[in-house]
């Protein structure tokens, strides 16, 4: 069973492979009747699958591609013409034999299918009363038990045969053998059928001129004695040298072979860990450098570093491009589509395609589809005209659907354009009043552009009545949604009497994006590259307010504006800047300016999902690893901009400076002092000298540590006493980190070291210190100088 299995995979790969390009085939065929290579070739798919299929014993597919075969034989024979109504019934026969295929790879049988009508007419074609009898299924799987006994002495005499250390003539008499011996086994079915009354005699009269040349002599060889095959082996010999070159054939089949998309996928997942890796290793290399500047090392590291990028991009590159299909495959079913819908609504319709090659991921060509055939569908019924209309408008009788592909930069973009009468904004603009999609106030508002993207709108539809093709208005909707799942945008450009064009733009991959980097206080978001415009740096006195929004002039336009911080509900912890950065976001043809703190850079992200338990966080798409190994957030732009409607005023607002100083202090306890040393001694000395004073005091070993305890929020501190030289993190970077934050902007900073340079003063008053103590000092000095800028009051002393 597991030979008879391998076999039947093997005759399903190849006969979906072509079955394939056969609509479109037949299409063309249609507006070439004469084209007589186009015919073999369509002939050739139907003998090769009916050939299989009988060898397999699938009774019913058989049946219905000899009949198939019959009229192509006699079409490429002249003796019969390839009309619109005989086009019909062959287009009919290629969607059972679709049907019966996709069964057989199923339940490994054809039976269920009714072909009956169908043969009926393709007999009639040819001249035939129509009165046709189908054969009933018989699966493999019951041929196997009456023909066990030869397959267990078959199975025997193999074992014992050693294939490997045989001699090409006696491969080739093997060979002989193996053929004469199924073609008798094929022979005495056939004669069973006879028996049984079934109509076998008129199958092999079909292809009798495809076979005679193919096989007259193997059939010689095979239908007599075994004795004719002894007579061949001696002229095989010859033929065996002069088929040499040939064996050279199956060497060629093998430059391809297929694989398992999970193992592709397995792949790719592998080298989006290779690339997090190689930019932690890009980071990592940028952070020894700036420590070990000078250093002879460096130089080799440095070179290590950039061969290992480069190798990871050319790999990363590579295994993209094994998951790459050609979008031909997508387009290839739109001729036949085109096809039946100019007959079913009585226009005249020509699609040209081009750009078929352009390759795009496996996973997206798989959800393009759907979109393009409802954008397709739409430009049949809303766009062509009726060949009466385009008379009268003076265009051609023929409309013209052209579909096309190409790349531009990291995206592919897929327009189909049609010339057609064009979409009217004031129309749709009426129209969707009518259906209450949008107001009075926003259809005044909008621009053509943007009357345009009302199709997208759940339930609009322009038409007078609901249809098979079109009405519903779902299907303008489902493009819309399908295409922003694959981080795409839609463009349309129209003018009424002329036509409209229609652009997808898609990324090449949904697993590696590029992604601008931006930071929110102390956030990471990443923001997906095809989505940004373009980046503005704006100041507080550029921001005005608009009815309750925040909106800046940029050129000629008024662009929304948004803190991201406000959507995603940041807390406004560090001090705001004078400047701001607005990173530009369109979607079709809405844009928001979106306020971010800083610019980090653009970077090559993989992206991961959030798992279950995070999945479905609005306007979060999935997360990333930067170089430093931190995870940064990836906005979903879609979400964000729907979002960011419920936003009101923005503002780059500096924070509320709480904390100590709101507080009313009626006991000394109620006072903080932080003591950050990394010496316990000169922390107990400083306590020692402040505990008479009765305040709170907290310690912390180094400057990592006293950031961490003011992040937690534990505290309110009036005073810090810090030390300079401590691991991790030194004073003065402490001292700056601390004056970031809006609640500790006037916190009183005292250094308490050994350092008495004029430089390290100075250090120390940039970095934010407003006392610098020097060791040794006194207990009482140091009491005094903390008593002083705490306000420390003096009934507590």
């Amino acid at each position: 069973m597991d030979e008879f299995q391998e076999i039947l995979q093997d005759f399903l790969v190849e006969s979906f492979e072509l079955v394939e390009k056969l609509d479109e085939d037949l299409v063309e065929l249609e507006s070439n009747p004469d084209d007589l290579e186009l015919l073999n070739g369509i002939f050739r798919v139907a003998h090769t699958v009916k050939g299989a299929s009988s060898f397999l014993n699938f009774d019913v597919l058989t049946h219905l591609t000899h009949h198939m075969e019959d009229v192509l034989n006699r079409a490429r024979h002249g003796e019969l013409s390839i009309t619109p109504d005989v086009m019909d019934v062959i287009l009919e026969s290629i969607d059972l034999m679709k049907a019966l295929l996709e069964k057989i790879r199923d339940t490994s049988s054809d039976d269920g299918i009714d072909v009956a009508a169908c043969v009926a007419r393709l007999d009639k074609i040819t001249g035939g009363s129509g009165e046709v009898e189908t054969p009933v299924s018989s699966a493999p799987a019951v041929e196997e038990p009456a023909a066990a006994e030869p397959a267990e002495e078959s199975s025997n005499d193999e074992d014992e045969i050693d294939y490997d250390n045989m001699s090409p003539e006696e491969v080739e008499a093997e060979i002989e053998r193996l053929l004469a011996e199924r073609q008798a086994e094929d022979k005495a079915k056939r004669e069973a059928k006879i028996a049984a009354g079934e109509e076998v005699p008129q199958m092999p009269s079909g292809d009798e001129e495809e076979e005679k040349s193919e096989k007259k002599e193997e059939s010689k060889a095979a239908a007599p004695t075994p004795a004719p095959v002894a007579k061949k082996e001696a002229p095989k010999k010859e033929e065996a040298k002069a088929a040499a070159p040939a064996r050279k054939a199956p060497a060629q089949v093998e430059q391809t072979i297929r694989v398992d998309v999970k193992r592709l996928d397995h792949l790719m997942n592998l080298i989006g860990e290779l690339v997090l890796a190689k930019n932690r290793l890009i980071k990592i290399n940028d952070d020894v450098e700036e420590r070990y500047e000078g250093e002879e090392f460096l130089e080799e590291l440095n070179q290590v570093v950039s061969i290992v990028s480069l190798v990871t991009t050319d790999l990363q590159i590579a295994v993209m491009k094994t998951r790459m299909l050609p979008i031909g495959k997508v387009f290839n079913k739109f001729p036949r589509m085109i096809r039946d819908l100019s007959r079913e609504l009585n226009k005249k319709i020509e699609l040209v395609i081009s750009g078929e090659d352009t390759e795009l991921d496996k996973s997206i060509v798989e959800e393009i589809g759907d979109p393009l055939v409802h954008i397709i569908r739409n430009s049949c019924d809303h766009g062509v005209e009726s060949p009466e209309e385009r008379l009268a408008k003076g265009k051609p009788e023929m409309g013209t659907i052209a579909l096309k592909a190409y790349n531009e930069g990291n995206q592919i973009v897929i327009q189909i354009d049609d010339d057609g009468k064009g979409l009217d904004p004031d129309m749709l603009k009426n129209k969707s009043l009518e259906k209450g999609i949008i107001t009075e106030k926003e259809a005044d508002s909008l621009s053509d552009k943007e009357a345009f993207a009302l199709i997208f709108k759940p339930g609009f539809s322009t038409a007078a009545q609901v249809t098979n093709v079109s009405g519903r208005g779902v299907g303008m909707d489902v493009v819309k949604t399908n295409i922003e799942k694959l981080n795409g945008i839609i463009d349309i450009d129209s003018e009424v009497g002329k036509g409209t064009s229609i652009k997808l733009k898609i990324p090449l991959t949904l697993a590696i994006i590029q992604a601008l980097l931006v930071g929110v206080q102390e956030e990471h978001y990443a923001i997906p590259l095809a989505s940004v415009l373009e980046t503005v740096r704006i100041s507080k006195d550029e921001i005005y307010t608009v009815e309750g929004k925040s909106v800046m002039r940029l050129r000629d336009d008024v662009l929304s504006l948004v803190h991201i911080g406000d959507i995603f509900e940041v807390e406004r912890i560090l001090d705001a800047s004078e400047h701001a950065y607005v990173v530009v976001l369109g979607l079709g043809t809405s844009k928001l300016g979106l306020i971010v703190d800083t610019l980090v850079g653009q970077e090559e992200i993989v992206i991961k999902s959030l798992g279950d338990y995070l999945k479905g966080i609005e306007g979060i798409a999935g997360a990333t690893i930067r170089g430093d190994g931190g995870v940064t957030l990836i906005v979903d732009v879609v979400a964000l901009m729907s979002m960011a409607k419920d936003v009101k005023t923005t503002t780059l607002s500096e924070g509320s400076e709480g904390g100590s100083a709101v507080k009313e202090k009626t006991q000394a306890s109620d006072y903080t002092v932080m003591i950050v040393d990394d010496s316990k001694t000169d922390r107990t000395i400083m306590r020692k000298a402040l505990e008479p004073m009765g305040v709170t005091l907290v310690e912390a070993g180094d400057g990592q540590e006293a950031l961490n305890i003011l992040k937690s929020g534990d505290y309110n501190f009036d005073a810090m006493l810090i030390d300079i030289e401590m691991p991790r993190m030194d004073g003065y970077t402490l001292a700056t980190e601390i004056k970031k934050y809006n609640r500790y902007k006037n916190l009183p900073l005292i250094a308490v070291t050994s350092r008495t340079s004029k430089s390290d003063r100075m250090r120390g008053v940039e970095s934010g210190m407003v006392e610098y103590i020097t060791k040794p000092y006194s207990a009482d000095y140091l009491a005094s100088v903390v008593q002083r800028n705490v306000n420390f009051k003096a009934e507590f002393l």
